[in-house]
């Protein structure tokens, strides 16, 4: 079998480019001795990896505080709504609704989340009711709060003695 000049699969040498390499622009530019436009953008993915990552990171951090901060104020909702319901019993009082839910917040979350419960009672709708107050600092980096404080309510109904 004999081979037919180039196309029987000779390679172009140093200094020659093929006529695919030509066409597709893989080739060097006839005479400037600089690479095209692939050998320009050497080192740019890195770069895009580490803008895009960052990006990533930033929002994937932003998404997860603010499950933490959504955790802690429904957390505190039901911590709340519980010592009402405990202080609204016929052989309690409020304050007992009150202890309670600092009870609660403390094992659920921190005892630093319960240093502010208050309760009371209030007339709503025609019924005597029990509230149950929550001043709680609003976690920012993890469970760790600054200067905002959420303020959640829990009612119940109170039983007549």
């Amino acid at each position: 079998m004999r081979r037919r000049g180039r196309a029987a699969g000779r390679r172009p040498g140093p200094g020659r480019e093929s006529a695919a390499g030509r066409e597709s622009g893989t080739g060097r530019e006839s005479g400037t001795g600089r690479e095209s436009g692939a050998g320009r953008e050497s080192g740019t993915a890195v770069v895009d990896f580490a803008l895009v990552g960052a990006f990533v990171t930033l929002v994937f951090v932003a998404v997860v505080q603010l499950a933490v901060v959504l955790h802690v104020r429904n957390t505190l909702v039901d911590c709340a709504s519980d010592g009402a319901r405990f202080g609204a019993l016929a052989d309690r009082d409020p304050d007992a609704g009150a202890a309670r839910a600092r009870e609660l917040i403390a094992a659920d979350l921190s005892p630093a989340y319960a240093r502010s419960v208050t309760a009371g009672r209030e007339r709503f709708g025609g019924l005597d009711t029990v509230v149950v107050t929550v001043r709680a600092p609003l976690p920012l980096v993890g469970l760790l709060g600054a200067g905002q404080v959420l303020t959640v309510h829990g009612h119940a109904v109170a039983e007549a003695p």
